[in-house]
């Protein structure tokens, strides 16, 4: 019998009788030699399997620990200067071997530890699996889970997959994105909405209505070979309620108890708060994100252990280029610290960008590595990247400001880059008009005009862009409708459908307009060091009309956004301290060549212009 773990008031162990049932599962399986950490942390399961003596042949065995939970056993080998193979890990019972595991050592790819990321060279193209293409109508349901196809309800699975985005990986490489950001693909056995995957369910097996784990190391691959590199989606601060541990927990502390369900306040603020209360910091790092998705607790050690753990492993098995972490600061700060520093000890010049939805560039900043904003108290995340929330919120309202006051329309952005001084590395930024959590920025705005507008500024931004699935073709969504409509199908992602957007001759006339603007400017920005390395120059935006040059070695790139509703007429004079000897340049938008010896630039009313110069 197993154990059951009851979520009431307190949590109920039986304990077992002994029982002829032994190790049910190994995680990880598997490490790789010449790892920074060398020290790997097992974890066996199976029925009361801690009356069992262990012994591995040819690692020593650092470490074992036995919990509350009998049904567990910990230990811990030492792999340094070990020879790639199998190792032997028997249970016994006195002298008697009652079953025997192989744990491997793997060689590790040539350059791995130096592997590189993805940088501000990159565009990245989010998407959610489910809802971008089905490739294997085959896997659309599947024994293993709970929740089947059901391409008729708005919050059900609906069949894309793996293999979706492996056919449709030279559209994505067309468009000129050269890096995917994946919502999470591992598996989410929930009974309801588990398309979008946040309540995971296996941190070690891809959810089988996508593919296999064998998939997803050759998404990898195929993507590389196309350019194209792959971001994983990680979340350490929580799992699902269908997750397997869940009714057998190791132990009690594994998650954060109240006892039970007890509910986050969000307010991520709590974490730098001088002022706060300590009940309320506790309830936004340990209460549960929402009632399906239980809270871990990371610092209970063995839990820290498998989370970091867990990450470098499929960094390692899967050849990954990076790492999105999702809601980034619900987790105890010093140890979500901990666990980044740990990844990124092994992988140096590996890129992690974590969700900091927060709408202060001071508290966004809190959180990236090296922030002087953290040194103030004395802390350091060691995140290589966060998400800037503070231009999102700019995009969403600066385009409909045509007439501009003294803070808004394009002000909105150049109040948002005066704040740059407060970030450690704000080119290391993620940038987006919108993302799979927020309404589309085409369902606020209807006129491609504005959507002109928005993506010349952020192909042309510092920072990294990233555009999400279908934005590009026009698509729309309401999130006040419900989650479902921000994420969408594709269209042509599945058979059948009326029209294929993945194709040029599939899409609609607007759906071409859309996207025939994207792939030009951002397959333009391939080869713009400017926009990718160059340090920023902006003029206050005068009239609703913002002027910046990006300038790095030999390119210097002029960019002009006009937001108001009339053709403005600039004196280039003003931004002779820049243009200096450059006499004219070439915008790359109508292809029209722009002369500066008549000290006037024209600019039609909303529109943007991205010019080269040229002596």
């Amino acid at each position: 019998m197993k154990k059951i773990i009851v979520f009431t008031i307190v949590c109920i162990f039986i304990v077992p009788v002994l029982s002829a049932q032994k190790v049910e599962r190994m995680e990880p399986l598997n490490w790789w030699v010449d790892m920074n950490l060398s020290r790997v942390e097992v974890m066996l399961y199976g029925d009361n399997i801690a009356q069992y003596t262990l012994q591995v042949e040819g690692l020593t065995v650092m470490q074992q620990l036995r919990t509350e939970n009998p049904n567990y056993i910990f230990f811990t080998v030492e792999t340094k200067d070990k020879a790639a193979g199998n190792y032997a890990v028997n249970l016994k019972n006195k002298n008697k071997i009652v079953q025997t595991l192989q744990f491997e050592l793997k060689e590790r790819r040539e350059g791995s530890a130096e592997r590189t990321s993805f940088t501000t060279e990159d565009v990245v193209y989010l998407l959610m699996p489910d809802r971008f293409a089905n490739g294997n109508p085959d896997n659309d349901s599947h024994p293993d889970v709970v929740e089947k196809v059901n391409r008729e309800l708005p919050g059900g699975r609906h069949g894309g997959d793996i293999e979706g985005i492996i056919k449709n990986l030279d559209y994505i490489k067309d468009l000129g994105a050269t890096a995917i950001w994946s919502t999470p693909l591992l598996e989410d056995n929930d009974s309801t909405y588990s398309y979008h995957t946040y309540g995971q369910s296996d941190l070690y097996k891809i959810d089988p209505r996508y593919g296999t784990n064998e998939d997803y190391v050759r998404l990898v691959q195929e993507a590389r070979e196309k350019g194209i590199k792959i971001i994983k989606d990680m979340v350490p601060n929580h799992w699902g309620a269908a997750h397997w541990m869940m009714n057998d927990l190791p132990t009690y502390d594994w998650l954060h108890q109240f006892p039970g369900y007890g509910q986050t306040n969000y307010r991520s603020s709590t974490h730098l708060d001088p002022n706060r209360s300590d009940w309320d910091l506790k309830y936004c790092e340990d209460g549960w994100f929402v009632k399906s998705m239980p809270d871990l607790n990371q610092r209970n050690p063995l839990v820290q252990n498998y989370l970091i753990q867990n990450a470098i492993w499929w960094v390692e098995y899967a050849d990954l280029d990076g790492i999105r972490v999702d809601t980034y600061p619900y987790n105890d700060k010093y140890k979500i610290a901990e666990w980044t520093k740990a990844i990124t000890d092994e992988y140096p010049n590996l890129n992690i960008v974590g969700e900091v939805w927060m709408h202060d560039q001071a508290q966004i900043s809190y959180w990236q590595k090296d922030s002087p904003i953290g040194a103030i108290q004395s802390y350091n995340s060691h995140l290589p990247s966060v998400m800037d929330f503070t231009f999102h919120d700019a995009v969403g309202m600066a385009f409909r400001e045509p007439h501009a006051g003294w803070d808004n329309g394009m002000y909105r952005f150049y109040e948002n880059l005066v704040n740059d001084f407060l970030y450690a590395d704000p080119h290391n930024l993620l940038i987006f008009l919108e993302n799979h959590d927020t309404d589309r920025f085409n369902h606020h705005y209807k006129d491609i005009k504005d959507y002109k507008l928005a993506m010349t500024l952020m192909a042309t931004h510092r920072g990294i862009p990233q555009l999400y699935y279908g934005s590009e073709i026009g698509m729309a969504g309401d999130k006040s409708k419900g989650d479902a409509y921000i994420r969408e199908d594709f269209p042509g992602g599945w058979e059948g459908d009326k029209n294929n957007a993945f194709t040029q001759e599939g899409r609609t006339e607007e759906q071409e307009s859309y996207h025939s603007f994207t792939k030009k400017l951002l397959n333009w920005r391939k080869s713009a060091p400017a926009v990718h390395h160059g340090r920023t120059i902006q003029f206050l935006p005068h009239e609703n009309c913002y002027v910046y040059f990006r300038i790095h070695n030999d390119q210097t790139i002029m960019v002009v956004i006009n937001n108001s509703l009339e053709e403005r007429n600039l004196d280039s004079e003003r931004f002779n301290e820049v243009l200096g000897n450059f006499s004219k340049g070439k915008d790359i938008i109508s292809g029209n060549i722009v002369h500066f010896d008549e000290n006037q630039i024209s600019i039609a009313p909303k529109s943007s212009m991205i010019i080269e110069l040229e002596r």
